[in-house]
């Protein structure tokens, strides 16, 4: 398998070719194209067991594989918010995802979920992360930009800036001050890491552009 990765940072995309016989599982609705050799096949890894973890990390029940038959094929991915995509060879390594991340992988890859601890559920991203681990290649997406950060001692991001992190780094959600500041700052709960490693953040927040455009919606009022 080769890929190229394409539109970066704003409209990331991810182009793949695969040999004869080889696949890529994705995240349903993240095709953009491929080649009429390109065959898909919709299930639900894990059982129904597997789908609930993963819709507990915000992402679909099911999965879609997409094999190369006959003959070598090419076929393309993005995500469906406007972003980044990078990609990581795990190499036995274990990452942490938050809910929407996850685009698509190859190789033995292994999905799973992670509690994320009461306090992120008030932080806007729900109480689970997604949990990837195995010796495959990874590709993820982030909302705007994504910059990797690496961590010596402690670091600490915005929760709705939080993409990927690896399990050699712990973290904390706590407030991003005292009272007054978690209240009135605008900055909410954050996410303090502690360790060695490289974390990825976005540089765009979906809940604070949310904000920014609920003044302009139009208003339905009531006709008399």
């Amino acid at each position: 398998m080769k890929y190229e990765l394409t539109g970066k940072p704003d409209f990331a995309m991810v182009e793949l070719a695969l040999e004869s016989g080889e696949q890529v599982i994705a995240e349903p609705g993240a095709m953009v194209a491929m080649s009429a050799n390109m065959k898909i096949k919709t299930e639900m890894k894990g059982g129904l067991l597997g789908g609930l973890k993963r819709k507990l990390a915000g992402e679909n029940f099911m999965t879609n594989t997409f094999s190369a038959e006959g003959a070598a094929g090419t076929i393309k991915f993005a995500p469906s918010t406007p972003g980044d995509v990078e990609v990581l060879e795990l190499g036995g390594r274990t990452y942490f995802l938050q809910a929407g991340a996850y685009l698509a992988h190859v190789g033995d890859v292994k999905i799973d979920t992670q509690f994320g601890g009461a306090k992120s559920f008030f932080s806007g991203e729900g109480f689970f992360l997604l949990k990837i681990s195995g010796t495959g290649t990874l590709f993820f997406a982030s909302y705007g930009g994504l910059k990797k950060v690496h961590v010596e001692g402690s670091y600490i991001v915005d929760t709705t800036h939080i993409v990927a992190f690896p399990e050699t780094i712990t973290y904390n959600v706590r407030p991003v001050g005292g009272l007054k500041a978690t209240f009135l700052s605008g900055e909410g709960l954050v996410c303090e890491y502690t360790g060695q490693g490289d974390i990825y953040i976005q540089t765009r927040s979906a809940p604070a552009f949310a904000g920014w455009v609920n003044p302009f919606r139009p208003v339905k009022t009531k006709s008399n």
